[in-house]
C-alpha cells in the first residue's frame, strides 16, 4: 500500500490517500482490520504531532468500528480530526472511506478514536502546552 496524498486544511482535518493491494488483505479478500488500525494509529500520530508540536504516543484506541469491508483495489480516504485536547493528552477522531476507482461510489467503512499523549525527554506525559497547534 503506498500513501499518495496526505493534506491539512485550514479547519485542521487532515486526509491521507491509499489503495488496497493483495498483501493489505485478508483470507476473505478485503481490507485486513490491523492494517485498518495501523493507518488510522499513522494519522492520528501525525495530526497529534502537528498540534503538539512535541513528541507523541498513543495511549488508546476507542471505539472503532468496521462498518463495511473494502475490497482489493479499492481505494481508502482517511480523514481526521482533532475532538478534544486535555492537559497532556490529543484525542483525534478518524473516519475511514472506501471508494470503488471504477464507479466511483464511497462508503464509511471504518470510524475510530485514537488518544495521544505529548511526552518530555524522560519518556514521561507532557503538558501539550500553550502556542501549540
Amino acid at each position: 500500500m503506498t500513501t499518495r496524498t496526505e493534506t491539512m486544511d485550514p479547519s485542521g482535518e487532515m486526509r491521507t490517500v491509499e489503495i488496497v493491494f493483495p498483501t493489505d488483505t485478508n483470507s476473505m479478500g478485503t481490507l485486513f482490520g490491523g492494517r485498518a488500525l495501523s493507518l488510522m494509529d499513522r494519522l492520528a500520530f501525525i495530526i497529534a504531532s502537528r498540534f503538539a508540536r512535541k513528541p507523541v504516543v498513543t495511549v488508546s484506541s476507542d471505539k472503532v468500528e468496521f462498518r463495511a469491508p473494502v475490497k482489493v483495489g479499492y481505494l481508502i480516504e482517511l480523514v481526521g480530526r482533532i475532538g478534544k485536547v486535555g492537559r497532556t493528552s490529543i484525542t483525534v477522531e478518524i473516519d475511514m472511506y472506501a471508494e470503488d476507482l471504477l464507479s466511483g461510489d464511497r462508503t464509511l467503512c471504518t470510524t475510530g478514536r485514537f488518544v495521544l499523549v505529548a511526552v518530555g525527554d524522560d519518556g514521561r506525559p507532557t503538558p501539550v502546552g500553550e502556542g501549540s497547534g
